[in-house]
């Protein structure tokens, strides 16, 4: 449904983005993850026609978008990142304006501004959208991205600034639509705003894809090293460990941190049994995508 190929922009001699591939299959939330500045908003901009890009391609539903902007614009839908309305109109005329844009008769168009009013929970709201708070604002733009009810939508930091319950609220609309078939492309710098809304993401960082697929996938991916780490415990004060294979280890009393590159579990297991100590604990510590997310794009933290 979503397809970019070596997607690359430039301004003035810098690669805002750097050969970007990615594909997001039909009825899929993706997650596109990164940094501020690592070019999440550009790339967004070059696949909704809103930016051409120095090199590459991108499609939608296989449509070329820098060849058919229009025709590719008829199926998406975009809610930008501080999206702006017209502040002296309501939320009705705002979104009475945006339907021109796609040729919809009057009684079609006031007909589907009444159902996503009510959708996103601004249903008779008469106050000028200049008064809206910033939930309020996101909402009219969550609406005026379905008003041509697209196949495609394209959301850019949707849950950036708003409280709790607007988050929570954000994140049950994403839910709702997956469930009705929309592709949905969810840009965040969030890790967890993703993670419970998205099976497959991609990270991006300093224009870059550092990793993609399945949040095992990216976990993976995006780990540094190959060592296995193993938490051991016995009763008593465990003796150092001879057990080859053995990297490096800090002891604690009774229980010690392993790291090795491969699982010798049966090893340490073997020893510590050998030598007359009841084991208490001997499992592989895995490190969260959260912790391998921030060193790599952070730094660590």
């Amino acid at each position: 449904m979503i397809r970019t190929e070596n997607l690359t922009k430039t301004y003035n001699g810098v690669k805002a983005v750097d050969s970007v591939s990615l594909k997001v299959e039909k009825g899929e939330v993706f997650g596109f993850l990164g940094p501020n500045g690592s070019g999440k908003t550009t790339t967004i901009g070059m696949i909704v026609g809103l930016i051409e890009p120095t090199a590459g391609k991108c499609f939608i539903n296989d449509v070329e978008v820098t060849r058919n902007p229009l025709e590719a614009k008829k199926i998406t839908g975009y809610l930008p990142d501080g999206i702006g309305f017209y502040p002296t109109l309501t939320a009705k005329q705002n979104l009475k304006y945006f339907s021109k844009f796609y040729g919809m008769s009057d009684s079609e168009a006031d007909k589907r501004i009444e159902e996503l009013l009510e959708y996103v929970g601004l249903k008779g709201v008469q106050t000028h959208s200049g008064g809206f708070s910033r939930g309020m604002k996101q909402r009219l733009g969550l609406a005026q991205a379905l008003i041509n009810d697209p196949q495609v939508i394209f959301m850019d930091e949707p849950t950036n600034g708003l409280d709790p319950q607007g988050v929570v609220q954000f994140r049950n609309i994403i839910t709702d639509l997956a469930s009705k078939g929309k592709t949905i492309f969810f840009s965040s710098h969030v890790l967890s705003e993703v993670q419970l809304v998205c099976r497959n993401i991609g990270v991006i960082s300093k224009g870059k894809i550092i990793a993609d697929g399945t949040t095992e996938d990216v976990r993976r991916k995006l780990q540094k090293n190959d060592f296995v780490t193993i938490s051991v415990a016995v009763s008593g004060k465990i003796p150092e460990l001879k057990t080859p294979g053995i990297v490096e280890a800090s002891y604690n009393g009774s229980s010690a941190i392993i790291r090795a590159r491969t699982d010798i579990r049966n090893g340490i297991s073997t020893e510590l049994s050998g030598n007359g100590h009841q084991i208490s604990e001997l499992r592989v510590i895995e490190r969260s995508l959260e912790d391998v997310f921030l060193e790599t794009v952070y730094g660590g933290v």
